[in-house]
């Protein structure tokens, strides 16, 4: 998908693209443990490649959003990981692009349900809701509403606590 006003292409994320996610998550974030995170995922049976989104700019990757495996109870689905977007380009709306990459390739590739833990303002633009409504938690202290859970088929959400990729650390 290419934006002709922005000359943003949005896709899956290559191998040449690391360098510039780790580029990416480092500017964005106020340390570098997020962007660890994202390479202890890359480097994780949980990574699923095509669902790494990038938007890239003259070369540059400018944004970046990954879903991981994960399980909520016994069911297979998808954990929302970081998504970042480099500082002069926030709020320019990338971050909600690559999000809605990844959802849709998750999506077209049947995947179900979704989780993630954010900002209860900005996440339920993209379908999510609060898991806890759903029987969904998670295995450490969050606040409720920032714990969500998305259904991209239009079902039903399985019912039972998350377990993530070792990486992300629960």
């Amino acid at each position: 998908m290419a934006d002709t006003d922005t000359d943003i292409l949005v896709r899956g994320e290559r191998p040449e693209d690391v360098a510039g996610i780790r580029a990416v998550n480092l500017a964005a974030f106020p340390t570098a443990h997020e962007a660890d995170l994202v390479d202890a995922l890359r480097a994780d049976p949980a990574w699923i490649p095509e669902f790494s989104r990038v938007a890239v700019r003259s070369g540059e990757v400018v944004a970046f959003a990954v879903l991981t495996r994960c399980l909520i109870g016994t069911v297979p689905a998808l954990a929302l990981g970081p998504v970042a977007v480099l500082p002069r380009l926030q709020r320019s709306g990338l971050g909600g692009v690559v999000t809605r990459s990844a959802l849709d390739a998750a999506r077209v590739a049947g995947e179900s349900t979704v989780v993630v833990l954010g900002h209860p303002e900005y996440y339920p633009r993209f379908g999510f809701e609060i898991a806890s409504r759903h029987g969904v938690s998670v295995p450490f202290e969050a606040p409720e509403e920032a714990v969500m859970v998305a259904s991209l088929d239009d079902g039903t959400p399985p019912r039972g606590e998350v377990r993530y990729a070792p990486p992300f650390g629960v």
